[in-house]
């Protein structure tokens, strides 16, 4: 069999990096990790090739080349994973579907087109899917309530990704989170007992991108980085010895839950392997709206003091922040960017709360008749798709405000020189390849941000402070002016289309 897997187009959005991605020369933020799974899992004697949409549109050669088509996706990819359907079938091929957002929504996969629907996790529908078809069944939905045993799944394929169009690969450690959050939908789709990978298979991944000449940026999607504490711990140290034999050809990112800020000894490990930011769910530093989304872990200590805690370790700290929670005060906003500049966290994925299809939040709304658009099209310049408990203009401003306040630039600059001087030494310093393509990027960033930009003369006053103060962490501040290219950009993009969406709700009143 011959597969084409398709990874749909996102929208432009927070975490696209659109105009970022461009100073640096490349296309894509992040590498997809689901499709190089999943054609890992199938019969070796198949042949796969791989088409991001984010990088480059399928060719005609590529469409007469397959027997079948596989897409992957998310609930925000869902305009073009609809269009790649009907193309597929307009090309006369088999169309078999899996991933976040078929898995939630399957309804929606069959109404577009969809012949086979491989749904939760692959390694226990693939082999259902691969018995079906070899009965000669046409069509048909494979689904499992089993969690597979993930230390049993084959290294990715990532040799069918174009390497060089990704500015981080994706790796993954675990699936599922012991948390219950009410709004979140990675307890639906990957449950609440954490499953871990083995070291060895951990390593023997690293080195498969190793030896594919990748160095740079991998980005550990795990729901919950420590979702089982004391695993981890112990595939860190395999990871440790790994990084120095190797000179350190890799730094990490990842995503985690705040209380990690208690946890010394999991930090000192992960400075030991290069992990240079962690992403937390810090969501509001209203703790009657913690409690109300069952977030209980984010009280007790004040937030600010556990991102400081993160920071002196030695790590960078992002975060996500949500507006909309049920009962939520007036004020938010300026309780949110209070938090934000207080702890120093430059990143910060901001957004309106949306109900996620199955979540206990989206059950509960429908329970309340609050539900309005149930559809899943939903991402941070979309207005609620529930009544909200105060009124939804009140709210929306806000949002616009505090999305305009949070990535003012000299604010932003600002933010981020305090977080570089508050982290602690780097235990290894990641070596800088010197080439060509590294130089023009240096200076597209040096023409973009200290000449052409209206706010140059922070750009170079807090370059030449960071260079004074800290030199090692001149390109940390270089790639955050970068990041400030798209998301200050974005911003104008959120007002402008959570006015319209406003203007739309109050005449439809």
């Amino acid at each position: 069999m011959r597969v084409l897997l398709l990874y749909p187009l996102f929208p432009q959005s927070f975490f696209s990096f659109n105009k970022t991605m461009k100073l640096m020369g490349k296309k894509v933020y992040l590498s997809p990790l689901s499709l190089i799974t999943v054609a890992a899992i199938f019969p070796k004697k198949w042949e796969f090739k791989l088409v991001d949409r984010n990088i480059r549109p399928v060719t005609e050669k590529e469409w007469k080349w397959t027997d079948m088509v596989m897409i992957s996706a998310m609930i925000v990819q869902r305009e073009d994973f609809i269009a790649q359907i009907s193309e597929a079938k307009r090309w006369g091929k088999l169309v078999v579907v899996g991933g976040p957002y078929p898995t939630t929504l399957p309804q929606e996969a069959l109404e577009g087109g969809a012949d086979y629907l491989v749904l939760d996790e692959g390694e226990m529908t693939i082999p259902l899917f691969l018995a079906a078809l070899r009965r000669g069944e046409p069509s048909g939905t494979f689904r499992s309530l089993e969690k597979p045993d993930i230390t049993k799944t084959p290294i990715p394929r990532y040799e069918l990704l174009e390497l060089d169009a990704y500015h981080g690969m994706s790796l993954q450690f675990s699936r599922g989170c012991p948390f219950r959050c009410e709004f979140c939908d990675i307890i639906i789709l990957n449950g609440r007992i954490p499953r871990i990978k083995t070291p060895a298979q951990i390593v023997r991944e690293m080195e498969y991108l190793y030896e594919l000449g990748w160095r740079g940026m991998v980005t550990i999607v795990d729901d919950n980085f420590i979702a089982n504490k004391q695993k981890i711990k112990q595939l860190l140290e395999a990871l440790k010895d790994w990084m120095a034999k190797k000179n350190y050809p890799f730094f990490f990112l990842a995503e985690a839950s705040i209380n990690l800020a208690k946890e010394p000894e999991l930090l000192a490990l992960m400075v030991e392997c290069c992990f240079k930011n962690i992403f937390l769910g810090i969501e509001t530093p209203d703790e009657d709206s913690l409690m109300l989304t069952k977030k209980p872990q984010n009280i007790g200590t004040p937030i600010s003091e556990s991102v400081t805690t993160i920071q002196k370790a030695g790590i960078g700290v992002s975060a996500g922040l949500i507006i909309g929670f049920d009962h939520e005060k007036s004020g938010a906003s300026d309780r949110i960017v209070q938090l934000v500049e207080e702890a120093a966290i430059p990143v910060a994925f901001f957004s309106m709360l949306q109900a996620l299809p199955n979540t206990a939040l989206w059950h509960r709304l429908q329970k309340e008749e609050r539900l309005l658009n149930q559809s899943g099209d939903i991402n941070q310049s979309t207005l609620m798709n529930f009544i909200p408990t105060r009124p939804l203009e009140d709210i929306a401003h806000e949002y616009v405000e505090t999305f305009w306040q949070l990535y003012e630039p000299k604010r932003y600059l600002g933010r981020t020189f305090r977080q570089l001087m508050k982290l602690g030494t780097p235990k290894h310093n990641i070596p800088v390849p010197l080439s060509w393509n590294g130089f023009k990027i240096l200076m597209r960033l040096l023409w973009q941000q200290g000449i052409v930009c209206p706010t140059r003369w922070y750009f170079w006053y807090y370059f030449f402070k960071t260079l004074w103060f800290k030199p090692n962490f001149i390109p940390s501040y270089l790639f955050a002016c970068a990041i400030m290219e798209h998301v200050v950009e974005y911003r104008q993009i959120v007002r402008d289309q959570i006015r319209i969406q406003l203007a739309s709700y109050q005449s439809g009143k």
